[in-house]
């Protein structure tokens, strides 16, 4: 049996196999031969106390070898489910693809319709927003194969252990040609540049069992009779074709930018709420500043990898927090529609681009979107919705994006020049009070100080905050019953991932699409 031990090893000794041998076999009291192997269960770094250490959780194997890891596929997907009973899911993001893969293994027949393009295909339109900023609101960053998942870094962590089974996740996605390494890192990674084969491996799989998968087509309406789900209507984006899905188990798993959708549950008068959600600013620094701030070096050496940080405040009442902080990253145009700014960031798999980004987001209460009560459980996507706008303007079209120095933000003064930033489109320099609503400004401003004081090299003018960063999450939920993950007024309609309020990242939305897969067997 192995010995399961913690070691503590400086960056260059956790790189090479015999010095961990040798930290082993010290900690164990024994000679460095009599370990066979050592398997690493978790590696995270340490950079407290002044010295960066990693931390390996390991499986130390003495005086015997490891048994072989077991190369067959821990998931069997390899069933013909063409002719079994079918299951619409709306979207094509990490809960319709995990809800697609569960109800293969379940049997049924998923038929997913995406309003998007295809992995390949929707390149030609991401390089559109980026070279002529110019958007299509059905294929975007947001919309199309693999949703925003496909484009948005590949973080993998979540904070959600009771939701299911996170390993399963990472599993999955490892049969799909993901690294081994996400099962292993503290904050798995997979970026943004290898994400589209695992997505397209993903397709493949569900395709080969007799899944069904209609690119280009967009939810138009439900078909309803009485307090149950009978199937929706659908319309081609390409020849305006209209057509009927039927089935009495539809996954509604769209994400949390398809504003049309939550406008056709309104409309129909299929229950939905507003939710709270934040809205803030992306920040770029230099990385050579994030690493000196967060490794207390001069230079980060060639056994770290980019450091990232994570950061909170409260400010009145109102929580201030870092999102999706992306080391080695750029900030990318996240707009779904015309005449909107919206930013988010992502990183490449070695993120080895010379700024590190995050967004700093401001908690959006109830009472902020008070003055949009006429528009119902869309009052905060209006909120959402005016600030983006707000942003397009000041940022002088072409997606341009409006922009401000740190300091120069926090004392209330326009940037007499900007400096160099990864968001391709450009940005403009711009009072962001005149864009963001004076509640988030105070907010931001006032956490910026508090961030400046934790790490003293953060608070600079060498940082620009970009806007806007209003995509954080869902700002409606579709309410489903705790136990039957269905639609209290619609039987057979199961609210999912992000889109619905249900999910916060790849790893809960995928994960939530399965457990919706599940209530459909545990139904039929």
């Amino acid at each position: 049996m192995p010995k399961r031990l913690t070691l503590i090893l400086l960056p260059e000794e956790a790189a090479d196999q015999s010095r961990q041998h040798q930290v082993a076999a010290d900690q164990l009291g024994i000679e460095p031969k009599r370990i066979k192997a050592i398997r690493v269960i978790k590696r995270s770094i340490d950079a407290r106390g002044g010295w960066v250490k990693y931390q390996l959780l390991a499986d130390v194997f003495i005086d015997e070898n490891p048994p072989a890891e077991n190369p067959e596929k821990l998931f069997s997907f390899d069933r013909d489910i063409s002719n079994s009973e079918p299951v619409i899911i709306v979207g094509f993001g990490p809960a319709g693809m995990f809800a697609a893969l569960r109800l293969i293994e379940l049997g049924k027949k998923p038929v997913i319709i995406e309003r998007g393009k295809n992995v390949q295909q929707r390149r030609r339109d991401l390089a559109a927003i980026n070279k002529q900023g110019e958007i299509n609101p059905d294929s975007n960053y947001c919309f199309g194969e693999g949703g925003a998942g496909t484009y948005s870094d590949g973080k993998l962590y979540t904070r959600s252990t009771k939701r299911g089974d996170i390993y399963r996740i990472l599993d999955i996605l490892i049969q799909h040609g993901a690294d081994e390494d996400i099962k292993v890192n503290a904050h798995p990674h997979i970026g943004t540049n290898k994400l589209p084969k695992i997505v397209e491996a993903i397709r493949k799989t569900i395709l080969d069992a007799g899944g069904e998968i209609h690119f280009n087509t967009r939810l138009t309406g439900f078909i309803k009779s009485d307090d149950s789900i009978e199937g929706i209507r659908i319309k081609n984006i390409e020849n305006g074709e209209e057509n009927i899905l039927r089935s009495s188990n539809v996954i509604l798993a769209t994400g949390h930018s398809a504003r049309d959708i939550y406008q056709i549950l309104y409309d129909e008068k299929i229950t939905i709420e507003a939710k709270p959600f934040a809205l803030g600013v992306r920040i770029e620094h230099p990385q050579t500043i994030i690493d000196t701030m967060q490794y207390h070096c001069d230079v980060r050496g060639e056994f770290l990898p980019p450091a990232s940080y994570s950061l909170t405040h409260q400010h009145n009442g109102r929580g201030v927090y870092s999102f999706c902080m992306c080391p080695g990253g750029i900030i990318a145009p996240a707009s779904t529609n015309p005449g909107e700014i919206v930013v988010n960031g992502w990183s490449p798999s070695k993120r080895n681009n010379p700024f590190a980004n995050s967004g700093i987001v401001a908690e959006v209460k109830e009472i902020d979107y008070q003055k949009y009560l006429s528009f119902g459980p869309l009052a905060a996507m209006k909120y959402q919705s005016v600030v983006e706008q707000r942003s397009f303007e000041a940022g002088q079209g072409k997606l341009r994006a409006p922009a401000q120095r740190m300091i120069d933000f926090v004392n209330g003064k326009t940037s007499s020049d900007l400096p160099l930033c990864s968001y391709l489109p450009g940005i403009t320099s711009t009072d962001l009070m005149n864009v963001l609503p004076s509640e988030i400004s105070a907010a931001l401003k006032d956490a910026l100080r508090s961030f400046g004081k934790k790490m003293k090299t953060y608070y600079t003018n060498e940082a620009v905050l970009v806007a806007t960063e209003s995509r954080t999450s869902s700002p409606v939920r579709i309410p489903r019953d705790k136990e039957t993950l269905q639609h209290p007024q619609l039987k057979g309609l199961y609210p999912c991932g992000e889109g619905a309020g249900y999910a916060g990242g790849i790893v809960s939305a995928a994960m939530d699409g399965e457990r919706c897969a599940n209530k459909i067997a545990d139904s039929n």
